[in-house]
């Protein structure tokens, strides 16, 4: 293999502009089929050689010729016909496909078309027949608005595993299925689906003080969500072992306030371990479950908060002001308040919620101080955009971070740009090898920076010359 950065022919196959004689000279390179095969403008020549070299990458390019697509749809690779189903359109070719792959003779094939949006309703319906029940199972988690007679024929099953999935306390999409009352007490009979019929129970006629009882858990935190869980058991499922279940009783709207602050102690504290009487493994999962806890706390949702916002502006928990901050319906000195909480969360739902432009102040402030529970790429910015003087005076900001957002500036002056080109950050620098206003001479010197994200963020930048590409495949024999 020719001495070359690998991230530079890398950033060389996401180039938009790359010439059509420079994509032949990648495509002929034995490596970086994946990123090449996702290009829009590959011939079926091109196509030829990377079909032979990954198949799969070029199945879930979603700008196939209808012809390649059809000759893809006959690989002996079952992988390259589930990509196939990934990257699939509207088009009436794609309904073809689709046909032909409900017959499919391997089964991950046809979950993938249970599990598609995509796939017509139809042909849906055919897959909840299907002889393997690991398809029909994913239907029933995938398709939750299922016309009602395939939703029966699910919920009834003859396989286990089929009706668990078909009433699950969890949906892969919304709105989360209901079941059919009459199929309730069968339902709730079977413990496969207790859990997941608990919370559409008849409070008339279930015996709730059997739910509260169940072993399994997740029937118990089930029932802690039902509208209609008389006060008795509410309190007794708010000094359940398991975290989780008690998080339920807390976001309930008819939770006492001295109760919900103990609920909320309780969820945020420390674990406290069981005593001697609790087996290990059972210990491990109630510690495990408090773990869960907090993370669902921070993603919890009040409805209920959000639709009367008034009397939750000054809540102790940050959860509760951020329901309240969700409102579109806040009156201005109520939302400057939540606009300025202490919780960055709050004031983000205060702003996202808010009729009228967010103040550049505030939208920077909103970015500085987030920090999202885990890594994702949006970030405040991306929705409250700041002003150009803005952008410019963070070129020389010292948070690494905010020194990125200068680079948002179209028209950066050429010396911040330089500048930014040259940061002590490898991150920093590759986002400035995007930018677009960039000499030649500054984007030679990105492709020779040490980082390799910085070398594929030059080398994919639409503003590097065509004989600079050249010049450099020429000396590595490319």
């Amino acid at each position: 293999m020719p001495d070359v950065p690998y991230d530079f022919l890398g950033g060389l196959a996401e180039n938009p502009v790359l010439p059509a004689d420079l994509v032949d000279r990648l495509v002929a390179a034995p490596h970086r089929s994946y990123t090449l095969a996702k290009r829009p403008d590959l011939t079926e020549a091109q196509l030829d050689v990377l079909i032979a070299r990954n198949a799969h990458a070029v199945a879930l390019n979603r700008h196939l010729p209808p012809q390649v697509r059809r000759r893809l749809a006959a690989h002996p690779d079952p992988s390259v016909r589930t990509a196939l189903i990934v990257s699939a359109t509207d088009s009436d070719e794609d309904r073809e496909l689709f046909e032909r792959f409900a017959t499919d003779p391997a089964p991950e094939v046809r979950k993938q078309l249970a599990e598609s949006d995509r796939t017509p309703a139809d042909l849906r319906t055919r897959l909840a027949h299907d002889p393997d029940p690991e398809v029909r199972a994913t239907l029933a988690q995938w398709w939750t608005t299922a016309p009602e007679p395939v939703r029966r024929a699910l919920l009834t099953d003859p396989e286990d595993s089929v009706r668990a999935a078909a009433c699950a306390t969890y949906f892969p999409r919304l709105p989360h299925p209901v079941p059919p009352a009459d199929l309730l007490p069968a339902l709730l009979a079977d413990p496969l689906t207790r859990a997941g019929a608990a919370v559409h129970c008849d409070p008339a006629s279930t015996d709730l003080e059997r739910l509260a009882a169940d072993p399994d858990p997740e029937v118990r935190r089930a029932l802690a969500a039902h509208p209609g869980l008389p006060a008795h058991l509410r309190a007794r499922l708010a000094a359940d072992p398991r975290a989780r279940i008690r998080l339920t009783v807390l976001a309930r709207p008819d939770t006492p306030a001295a109760e919900r602050a103990a609920l909320h102690a309780s969820v945020t504290g420390p674990f406290e371990p069981p005593g001697a009487d609790v087996d290990e493994e059972t210990a491990i999962e109630l510690e495990i479950d408090h773990i869960g806890a907090g993370i669902e706390l921070w993603m919890l949702q009040l409805p209920w908060v959000t639709a009367d916002p008034l009397p939750h502006l000054d809540s102790p928990y940050p959860v509760f002001r951020r329901a309240a901050a969700a409102s579109p319906d806040l009156p201005a000195e109520a939302r400057a308040r939540l606009l300025a909480d202490p919780d960055n969360e709050v004031a983000l739902a205060a702003a996202r919620s808010s009729p009228d432009p967010i103040d550049p102040v505030t939208a920077e402030r909103l970015d500085r101080e987030h920090r999202p529970a885990k890594r994702m790429r949006w970030r405040p910015a991306d929705a409250f955009p700041l002003p150009v003087e803005t952008l410019r005076r963070l070129a020389d900001d010292p948070v690494p971070r905010m020194r990125l957002l200068a680079l948002r500036d179209p028209d950066l002056p050429a010396h911040l740009l330089e500048r930014l080109a040259t940061d002590p950050e490898d991150h920093v620098r590759a986002a400035a090898a995007s930018h677009p206003a960039h000499t030649p001479a500054t984007l030679r010197a990105l492709l020779d920076d040490p980082s390799p994200s910085v070398q594929r963020a030059a080398a994919a930048n639409p503003a590097l010359p065509a004989e600079e590409i050249r010049a450099r495949l020429d000396a590595a024999g490319l």
